[in-house]
């Protein structure tokens, strides 16, 4: 069994320690986070510790699961890597591009096994859309949005997310990832707009954006992200591929919440147009949830460790995707396109 701590009891920490309780390839040591959060009943027998490196050192797990905010990413999965434990982090892998770079750079040192939490890997839709789209062949047009007319308690998490990292970033990185997967070509300039739409974050912060994305191959991408009250949620869940010889795209049913974890991962269809062909509508109905989809990335976790998967590609591509997200935030507050290098 492969001894594991998580770390951040937010709503994906929690979702992760709930996989890996369930999962007997798995033994859960530890919890660790600065309060007593309210758990699934089934992790309330787990004792809870506020300091992270205290517990790193007395339980000495062979897996650390980092899901705590975005600014202790680096640290928090490099100092497991360097006791000897792989690590799981959940996206974005750092808040910086020099950083992402060290927490990849300290895996290969230490021989360990780093995993970041693109859930939409896992996801039998989303796997599908990537290869449509393939298949149909490029170059693409990205057409990807993700608003969130959030409020109570959703708006307080959105909000706590905020002080450290930007909606076009957190969520962003997902988005880049899958457009990466489909072209191979590398992103090279990003240019990017945001605004400022509520007196509750600080005020050098937004919490409306978008950007565009430029591949080497000719491709374009668009994302846009809101959260807030003021959210329309009018076209709030955009997901289109579009190529020369046709496009696919995911569609919500009417009923999709915004701000709703679920209307984020499950799809209702998945409709495939190719040019001079009627449109193939492909039935998402049965696909995993939200926590469905946690304990597929966790299994992958095993697997990744137990079979000693090569995650090589995984490390680059989440690197690449977080930059492609940074420098749309650059691009956000100085006004100027970004340019990357390949």
């Amino acid at each position: 069994m492969i001894r594991v701590m998580v770390a951040g009891l937010g709503n994906m920490g929690r979702s992760h320690a709930l996989a890996y309780h369930r999962n007997p390839a798995f033994d859960l040591v530890g919890l660790v986070n600065r309060s007593v959060p309210v758990l699934d009943p089934a992790l309330n027998g787990y004792a809870i510790t506020p300091d992270f490196h205290e517990a790193l050192h007395r339980l000495k797990p062979d897996l650390v699961c980092v899901s705590t905010y975005s600014d202790s990413h680096a640290d928090f999965a490099c100092a497991a890597m360097e006791q000897g434990a792989h690590v799981f982090v959940e996206k974005p892998l750092a808040t910086t591009v020099a950083d992402a770079r060290r927490v990849v750079d300290c895996a290969r040192a230490n021989g360990r096994k780093l995993a970041v939490g693109y859930i939409l890997r896992h996801h039998p839709s989303w796997m599908r859309l990537i290869a449509e789209a393939r298949a149909l062949g490029g170059p693409y047009v990205f057409r990807l949005n993700l608003n969130q007319q959030s409020s109570g308690p959703t708006w307080e998490t959105h909000k706590a997310l905020m002080q450290t990292t930007s909606p076009i970033v957190d969520c962003g990185v997902h988005y880049v990832d899958v457009m990466c997967q489909i072209t191979d070509a590398p992103p090279v300039e990003v240019r990017g707009m945001g605004l400022r739409l509520s007196d509750e974050i600080a005020p050098e912060m937004y919490n409306y954006g978008h950007f565009q994305v430029i591949f080497a191959d000719g491709s374009v991408g668009w994302y846009e992200a809101g959260w807030g009250p003021m959210m329309s949620d009018t076209a709030f869940f955009v997901k289109d591929v579009v190529s020369p010889r046709g496009a696919v795209s995911i569609r919500m049913p009417e009923t999709a919440r915004s701000d709703d974890h679920d209307t984020h991962t499950k799809t209702s269809m998945l409709r495939i147009h190719r040019v001079g062909q009627p449109d193939e509508n492909l039935n998402m109905a049965d696909e995993p949830g939200h926590q469905d989809l946690c304990e597929r990335e966790q299994a992958f976790m095993a697997r990744a460790i137990t079979e000693d998967l090569d995650l090589s590609r995984h490390m680059e591509d989440a690197v690449r995707s977080l930059a492609v997200c940074l420098a749309a935030d650059e691009s956000v507050r100085s006004g100027q396109p970004v340019k990357l290098q390949g």
